[in-house]
């Protein structure tokens, strides 16, 4: 009977099972990370306040627990159980023991992880999870992402491998590690390497283009976009780094006989020492004038964010709306005046979407009124994050920060609200850099009407400024430590991902510390050579050419062989060119030899050689035409680069002068037969 039957289950497997259990009722029930209040059943996590990055702005950091995205049509469902309670509970206890920024990067290793169970079983159990099924999940992240986050997702891969392992929350403990690769960006040769330098440094466009806005810029977004790309150029700088400045972060030290320094004091964001990054003295000026417009773009936000500093609790006023504080209702034109909104019919509109009531009083008439009280509940719930410290590792508040607004103070689609502030976000930046032209949001290039040669959109990312400013420093010769305490890191190593020197420059930063005189090789500076325009050779309607040691041939080979093989000097289809020094100097070698050869052939004839009184007579030829070749072009009246075409020569040609003697032979042969015969 199959009820009888009962299926055996090993220990080790009921212990993991157990160990599993376990594991998932403490992240539910004990562990804290995300907040107390986190609902662990759900299957999206909002952990924006848990997740402190900086700079992001009105940006949510949510974790959705979905399974491996297959396209981009492709909607992904629900992570299916029991690896979902699994995967809330290891991003839970890790983010507490080991918590990283990029989050996205571990719940990306756990989706493949998950699909690839899938596929070997259905079941989607994590206790089942061996070597092929992390071979697999390795594969499906190659697919999936691209080379850099493929390496990246694949060492938070190898880490869950670990943590199973260890903890005895695998059937099958055995070791595994990521066959993924950092991507090498050491190869600088070929289309790829071009590719590469073209993606993460700025076009010569748009460097041409950010100097000419920043004079014009006058809109809010155009003046902080343009003054931050000004201080990214003076300096290699995070965009985080910049946002999160004091607008008091000007550093002058005065030096004895030379101009005063000039540094802003920095922050660096990943673990460098806080110090002062002094400006070289040309970009000095560049960065006070962007200084000096950013804050007063932002100084009214910084009035705003110190009132909130010193009245907590309380909703902003602006000077001609201060006596509605004393007001127990507002009408919907009090709301529109108090906020910055267009009219009532805006006012009206933004109340309801904050739950906000409005309702007519008795003997007021049409008018509706909203109680101060829910206006300012629902103003100081908009209140930036951590508000009022902006970063509590430098301890500056937002009411010091350089890059303070009023809120939507950079839209060009909201109104800027009067009474509440936020910090200039890196997708503001990016975004008016020209990162999302590609999806109809403008940047300051196509607000001014500057695009690429090709006609297309200008777009760069800020961290293309850092990238720029390390080739820049690597081409000029700066030492390693000096461009990672230049850039606030804390490993030179970390310097190669920003070396994006050409392979010409390169070797000509080699060739000036080497010396083009003492270098030879692939490497040396490859000789000057005197060459002949094409139009020339069209002038002297000459259909082909090639080089020979003393200038070019033009012999047509389609129509028949050379008949003068390595007797150029002797041949009408030679073309000297003026100035070439190399072959020149053969010219002068030539003619010496061609007088010996001469003087030979003089002795030979003397002495009654046979054949001699030819040879003699080809090498007189020889010598007069090199004599005569030379004089042109030792003729200062002559021109350098002017062709010289040789005359016509009476020398026999070498195919003709055999022919001939074989006729001679042919006719005295056949003469003596005839003779015989009579």
């Amino acid at each position: 009977m199959a009820g009888d039957i009962a299926i055996f289950i090993p220990r080790s497997e009921i212990d993991v099972r157990a160990n599993i259990r376990q594991f998932i009722d403490l992240a539910r029930d004990q562990i804290v990370v995300f907040g107390r209040h986190l609902i662990f059943e759900s299957d999206t996590w909002d952990v924006t306040d848990a997740v402190l990055t900086k700079a992001k702005g009105r940006k949510r950091e949510r974790i959705n627990f979905s399974t491996l995205s297959q396209g981009s049509g492709c909607v992904s469902e629900v992570m299916p159980e029991p690896f979902r309670s699994f995967a809330k509970a290891y991003i839970r206890y890790l983010s507490g023991i080991r918590p990283v920024k990029a989050i996205h990067a571990r719940v990306a290793a756990l989706r493949t992880l998950a699909a690839a169970l899938a596929e070997q079983g259905g079941s989607c159990d994590p206790v089942h999870a061996d070597q092929a099924a992390f071979n697999r999940a390795a594969q499906l992240v190659v697919d999936h992402f691209s080379d850099g986050a493929a390496y990246r997702i694949g060492q938070q891969l190898e880490l869950l491998a670990e943590f199973m392992k260890a903890n005895a929350l695998l059937i099958n403990r055995t070791s595994w590690r990521s066959p993924i690769r950092r991507p090498s960006d050491t190869v600088r040769v070929g289309a790829e390497a071009d590719r590469r330098r073209e993606e993460k440094l700025p076009s010569a466009a748009a460097l041409d283009a950010l100097p000419r806005i920043f004079l014009l810029a006058q809109a809010p977004a155009d003046v902080i976009t343009t003054a931050a790309a000004a201080i990214m150029l003076s300096a290699p700088d995070r965009i985080s780094e910049v946002l999160t400045l004091p607008s008091d972060c000007e550093v002058v030290e005065q030096r004895s006989g030379k101009d005063d320094a000039y540094g802003l004091r920095w922050w660096p964001a990943k673990g460098a020492m806080p110090g002062v990054k002094w400006m070289v003295p040309s970009m000095a000026p560049v960065v006070q004038e962007a200084l000096r417009r950013i804050r007063t773009v932002t100084a009214e936000a910084r009035v705003v964010a110190e009132w909130y500093e010193r009245n907590p609790g309380q909703i902003y006023l602006a000077s001609d709306v201060k006596h509605l504080r004393e007001n127990e209702m507002l009408s919907l034109g009090d709301v529109a005046r108090i906020i910055g909104l267009v009219d009532r019919s805006g006012a009206n509109a933004w109340c309801k979407d904050r739950g906000i009531n409005a309702r007519k009083l008795e003997g007021q008439g049409k008018v509706l009124y909203v109680r101060f009280q829910d206006v300012e509940r629902a103003i100081l719930s908009l209140l930036p994050r951590g508000f009022p410290t902006l970063d509590e590792a430098t301890g500056v508040s937002f009411a010091k920060a350089l890059f303070v607004v009023r809120r939507n103070e950079l839209s060009t689609h909201h109104g800027t609200y009067r009474c509440m502030i936020e910090l200039v976000s890196v997708g503001q930046i990016n975004t008016g850099l020209g990162s999302r032209s590609a999806h109809g949001l403008r940047s300051i290039f196509s607000r001014f009407g500057f695009t690429e040669p090709d006609g297309s959109h200008i777009a760069l990312s800020s961290h293309a400024f850092r990238h720029y400013l390390n080739t820049l420093a690597q081409s000029g010769g700066l030492s390693q430590l000096d461009i990672a305490k230049w850039s606030g890191r804390l490993d030179v190593r970390q310097n190669e991902a920003y070396d994006h020197v050409s392979p010409r420059q390169m070797l000509r930063n080699i060739r000036s510390a080497v010396g083009t005189d003492k270098m030879i090789g692939p490497l040396s500076t490859p000789p000057k050579r005197a060459l002949i325009k094409r139009n020339s050779f069209a002038q002297l309607v000459i259909p082909t050419a090639h080089v020979t040691e003393l200038g070019y041939c033009i012999h047509d080979y389609t129509s028949s062989p050379c008949q003068l093989h390595m007797d150029c000097i002797n041949c009408q289809e030679l073309i000297c060119i003026k100035g070439d020094v190399k072959k020149t100097s053969r010219l002068r070698v030539q003619l010496v030899e061609a007088i010996r050869l001469k003087e030979k052939a003089e002795a030979a004839a003397v002495a009654g050689y046979a054949g001699s009184d030819r040879w003699l007579e080809h090498h007189r030829v020889t010598v007069e035409r090199l004599a005569q070749l030379l004089s042109i072009i030792e003729d200062p009246n002559v021109p350098d680069g002017t062709p010289i075409q040789t005359a016509m020569t009476n020398a026999p040609a070498r195919i003709d002068g055999p022919a001939q003697d074989e006729a001679t032979l042919a006719s005295i042969i056949t003469g003596g037969r005839r003779e015989e015969a009579e």
